[in-house]
């Protein structure tokens, strides 16, 4: 197979929903029909003891929800595919933000009862800034939903798409017995398995057949006619090019967790969706090298390899402790033993240690195509957003950056799990998972953790205790707010600058002052007072380089 076609098969997507939409259980259902999995882990099944695929994390097989996510890959019917699955729950949006970085297209998962939810819109927004394809799936149509016409009319009213049906429900809730599938006018009729874990039986016909006409009682069998009867007459025809430009959007039914068109959805988005493009690299300075890197598009045909980290994850494997990092790649061909530069220190490293992912499984991986992502075992000095090239012209500037919300602080009060606390927190942090600063005056041996969502702190402290065995405690703070601060002569004596009660100054990571308040008001105030120190939501270096 030629580069060029080995690019063209791949298929880099994540799946993205409110919270508790069924987008993880379509994640499992996706694997199944892929042949990845022979049994599905129902999500809500949780009596039988089966964990889903993708949800490896103890506290998300306790909580039921996904807080990480994970890269599961499959072939399908020719096509190499990247599955993303994402966390839901808002406190680790900024962990999707940054896997959505790292695909092509996405999923919308939209509970068909509920509508366009809050979560739902902001990634949509995210997916449309970035131009990512979007593909709704109307979810749990075996349950009581809105009328599907009302729920087309919310996509486009709110969203401001051009949706195209494709898949149409047939009936809705306890009547719910197939779907229409609009371009070839065929009905596919389900049978329902215990607990959706094996694939549903269908039989395929046409709407007039009389096996159709029984199975619906003659107040859903009309309703359903005059429906794609209006749908005929009041919405464009199907265009995969409109679709491919961006001006089309095509919309699934479906029940994930009885697998009622889910096979329709899974092959339509593979045929439908766009194979690797493009991306962008930026100009900057990077260490070793004689002049900065370029700012230019750098096509999946580029002869040198390239790619960006997206994500870091530890003990994945928790016989072996590792650190794995994520990474997409953009542009030439991976082969495992190459040797690349690492842009943001400059140095020269081998990258023996690749593997394919599935969940929390791996194995090695001698070869990989621009689309693929890949996971990169035993180097410490990788960080979320590094790109990693044989062209030191290249560099990717992809990762989104979001202020803190919620501020803690973390100490251990077991001097005797120091060591190993000391260790585990080190590691989350390096992952992203929360971030640390050292304000003036904290608390001896506390570290001041700052993140987008409270939950992320109870991930920090659940991951300390199962995978380090290491207690913790976390004690709220009063802060509301984070802002940098540019150098300045005056924060050489804190104590003279006029602040409000409750603000406090400190420094990141890297020795940069920081500034916390409490609110808006005690911000407002130190801005009215200080006018010669110059607030920036974000990290000063990356204020300038944006």
């Amino acid at each position: 197979m030629t580069p060029a076609q080995e690019i063209a098969r791949r298929r880099t997507f994540a799946i993205i929903s409110h919270p508790d939409a069924g987008k993880t259980t379509l994640t499992e259902k996706f694997l199944l029909y892929g042949n990845a999995i022979h049994l599905a882990g129902s999500v809500t099944a949780r009596k039988q003891q089966r964990a889903t695929t993708s949800d490896w994390m103890e506290l998300e097989k306790q909580r039921g929800i996904s807080v990480s996510s994970t890269v599961l890959q499959f072939d399908y019917q020719g096509y190499a595919v990247n599955l993303l699955d994402t966390p839901g729950h808002k406190d680790f949006s900024e962990d999707t933000y940054r896997v959505l970085t790292a695909v092509d297209a996405a999923l919308m998962v939209i509970d068909a009862a509920k509508g366009i939810e809050p979560q739902t819109r902001k990634l949509f927004e995210v997916c449309k800034r970035r131009g990512i394809q979007i593909f709704p799936f109307m979810n749990k149509c075996d349950r009581p939903t809105q009328n599907p016409l009302a729920l087309i009319d919310e996509l486009e009213r709110v969203l401001g798409l051009a949706p195209c049906p494709v898949i149409w429900p047939l009936g809705n809730g306890p009547t719910f017995k197939g779907v229409f599938d609009r371009r070839v006018n065929q009905v596919h009729l389900f049978e329902r398995t215990p607990h959706g874990a094996y694939r549903a039986p269908v039989n395929v016909t046409g709407l007039a057949d009389a096996a159709v006409r029984d199975k619906f009682d003659d107040y859903t069998y009309d309703e359903v006619t005059e429906q794609i009867a209006m749908l005929d007459g009041a919405t464009a025809p199907f265009d995969l090019a409109a679709i491919h430009a961006g001006k089309q959007t095509p919309v699934f039914f479906g029940s994930a967790v009885n697998n009622f068109g889910v096979q329709l959805l899974l092959e339509s988005f593979l045929k439908y969706s766009i194979p690797p493009t493009t991306r962008r690299s930026v100009s900057m300075s990077t260490p070793g090298a004689p002049a900065p890197t370029e700012a230019r598009e750098i096509p999946v045909t580029h002869q040198k390899f390239s790619g960006f980290v997206f994500k870091i994850q530890a003990n994945m494997d928790p016989k072996h402790r590792d650190r794995i990092a994520f990474l997409r790649v953009c542009s030439g061909k991976f082969e495992r033993d190459m040797v690349v530069t690492h842009q943001r220190t400059g140095k020269s490293v081998r990258l023996s240690s690749s593997h394919k992912l599935f969940g929390q499984e791996r194995e090695t991986v001698d070869v990989a195509w621009p689309g693929d992502v890949i996971g990169l075992v035993g180097h410490d000095a990788f960080g979320i957003g590094d790109t990693l090239s044989e062209d030191r012209a290249i560099a990717y500037d992809e990762i989104p950056r979001f202020p803190s919300e919620v501020f803690a602080y973390i100490n251990n009060p077991t001097s005797a799990d120091a060591k190993k606390y000391r260790t585990g927190l080190e590691q989350l942090l390096q992952e992203g998972v929360v971030q640390s600063f050292m304000p003036r005056n904290a608390p001896p041996g506390a570290t001041l953790l700052a993140a987008v969502g409270p939950l992320q702190f109870e991930v920090v402290q659940a991951r300390l205790k199962s995978e380090y065995n290491a207690e913790c405690r976390i004690e709220p703070t009063p802060w509301t707010q984070l802002r940098w601060v540019e150098p300045h002569p005056s924060l050489a004596n804190p104590n003279d600058i006029i602040v409000a009660s409750g603000v406090a100054f400190g420094t990141d990571k890297f020795g940069h002052p920081i500034v916390l308040f409490p609110n808006d008001w005690t911000r407002d105030y130190f801005v009215e007072k200080n006018p010669e120190l110059k607030l920036h939501e974000m990290p000063i270096e990356q204020t300038v380089s944006a």
